[in-house]
């Protein structure tokens, strides 16, 4: 007869029937309670997150820093979990929005297959200094909001520590803290975003200065990244159906809307993470399967009214518009913004006379909504722009085909910047 068997918490040796331990280990899980009320059943199963001994594994040396760390480690995670059941709750009852409760709930889950039992085992309320404490920042939160967002810091904070103290462990825990701690940015963005209420979208439409409109490019979503870094908080996916592939030179394979849909989803991502607008250029259809926060329409393009029964109330149409009456037309039309161009030639409109400065003016002079002056705007026309009364522009090769997006992102900013310094919000047509 060989050696018996290992015999582990919740493991059955009734593979080897000369054995006699099955009948006192089913006694034992039956009638002995639990060591702790927070411990689950499971917590006892080796789970996703199951790794060996801190002291064992990760080479950190004595008990008493093993224990500190497994007291560390459980403290941080009940943390994150009762956070995310904060913004959770509040997703499920105060926003009536199923899709984040969703996202919550599944960082949540995710969390607890990472919450081992030795870490609530080494749990000793009674000898931790900073049980208890409060700071009286937390009494002075007014409102939803306000809590959603010091519980979205919370668990932010939490995570950062589960990722670097469980770095030197084996096992998923430290790279689900950081993926966790990455998507937890832009939902906390969505959730604060369906708080405000659906005017959010037209009150950052009304702080931006700079449009960037993006072309077929080889390396798209780092000069998007580049632009929105620099402090971009607008963005038009634009690809046209007879513009080649991003990395095919002209006259090339056309772009497919297979690449037009991954393109959008990296780019609406992207804004998002920002807390950037996106708009898609024409194509509802792709618009709305990625989620973006409207439209632009040219004058061939859909009317904005069956655009606007698509959308929905709360999201952004803007209209190409190259003199006065269609501006008035597009106000008419209930559009958010209205693009007035090209005030200059540009290979983005080839065939297209430009309508020069002239309906800039007009424009600066009568427009109730946010224009954009567009078609060929950069470092050197936007002057002529700003002086014929332009305070926002849209861009397309002054940004996609810098050599520095970022760069040329920064200054076309600061120009415009000081434009709204020198003629403050109240002396324009286009402030409510």
């Amino acid at each position: 007869m060989g050696s018996p068997p290992k015999v582990g918490i919740g493991r059955f040796p009734s593979s080897d029937p000369q054995h006699g331990l099955l009948p006192f280990l089913l006694i034992f899980m039956v009638s002995a309670p639990f060591p702790s009320p927070s411990l689950e059943p499971q917590d006892f199963v080796p789970g996703v997150c199951e790794a060996q001994p801190v002291e064992a594994q990760a080479g950190m040396a004595g008990a008493g820093e093993q224990r500190a760390i497994e007291r560390l480690l459980d403290a941080n995670l009940d943390r994150a979990r009762e956070g995310l059941r904060v913004i959770e709750d509040w997703c499920r009852f105060g926003l009536a929005r199923p899709d984040l409760v969703s996202r919550t709930k599944d960082f949540r889950q995710r969390l607890g297959r990472c919450h081992q039992a030795r870490y609530k085992l080494a749990r000793h309320t009674a000898t931790d200094p900073a049980a208890g404490m409060a700071h009286g920042a937390q009494a002075e939160r007014q409102g939803a909001a306000a809590v959603v967002a010091a519980n979205c810091g919370r668990v932010q904070e939490a995570l950062r520590v589960l990722e670097e103290f469980g770095r030197a462990l084996p096992g998923p825990l430290a790279g689900e803290a950081a993926a966790i701690r990455y998507g937890l940015y832009d939902l906390e963005v969505d959730v604060l975003r369906a708080a405000a209420g659906p005017g959010w979208r037209r009150e950052l439409l009304q702080q931006c200065q700079l449009y960037l409109v993006t072309s077929p490019v080889a390396n798209l979503e780092a000069v998007v990244a580049a632009a929105l870094g620099a402090g971009v908080r607008l963005v038009q996916y634009r690809a046209k159906a007879d513009a080649p592939a991003g990395d095919a030179p002209a006259g090339g394979p056309a772009i497919t809307d297979q690449q037009r849909l991954a393109d959008a989803r990296a780019l609406r991502e992207l804004c998002a993470r920002h807390g950037a607008l996106f708009l898609v250029n024409d194509r509802l259809d792709l618009a709305l399967a990625v989620d973006a926060d409207g439209v632009h329409l040219g004058q061939d393009d859909l009317p904005p009214a069956i655009a606007r029964s698509l959308l929905g109330p709360d999201r952004l149409i803007g209209r190409s518009t190259n003199r006065i009456e269609q501006l008035h037309q597009a106000v008419a039309d209930g559009c958010d913004y209205v693009g007035v161009g090209p005030v200059n030639a540009t290979p983005t409109k080839p065939g297209r006379d430009p309508v020069g400065l002239e309906y800039v003016r007009q424009a600066a002079a009568a427009s109730p909504i946010p224009f954009f002056a567009i078609g060929g705007i950069d470092a050197t026309t936007l002057d002529g722009a700003v002086a014929a009364g332009a305070s926002r522009v849209a861009v397309v090769r002054a940004i996609t085909h810098a050599a520095d997006p970022g760069a040329a992102s920064a200054a076309l900013l600061a120009r415009l910047d000081q434009v709204r310094l020198d003629h403050p919000p109240a002396e324009r047509p286009d402030q409510p």
